[in-house]
């Protein structure tokens, strides 16, 4: 039997950059899921509807229901608090000054 063992990262918390960074990230992983989706045939539809490939979910991000956005919320966040608790550290890079 499957038991999931998550690394435990209830002890990260984040800043107001990388929070803004995760929601990005949420929006990255909603758009590549997408384009996903529609490469193997599935379309909008208001029901989910496995056997005609049809979603609801096939929207922008911004439109998705908060629900949907939870779901790759917490893909992002937990993402970024696992890097973060393996040691790396998450930079943004300064514009040059011209």
């Amino acid at each position: 039997m499957y038991t999931p063992k998550p690394i435990d990262t209830s002890g990260i918390l984040l800043d107001e950059d990388l929070l803004m960074l995760t929601e990005r990230i949420a929006e990255n992983v909603h758009d590549v899921w997408a384009k996903g989706r529609i490469s193997q045939g599935w379309r909008y539809g208001e029901k989910r509807d496995d056997d005609k490939k049809l979603t609801p979910c096939l929207v922008p991000y911004n439109t998705l229901p908060e629900s949907e956005k939870e779901y790759d919320r917490n893909t992002a966040t937990e993402t970024v608090k696992m890097i973060l608790s393996l040691g790396y550290t998450i930079s943004k890079k300064q514009e040059e000054t011209k």
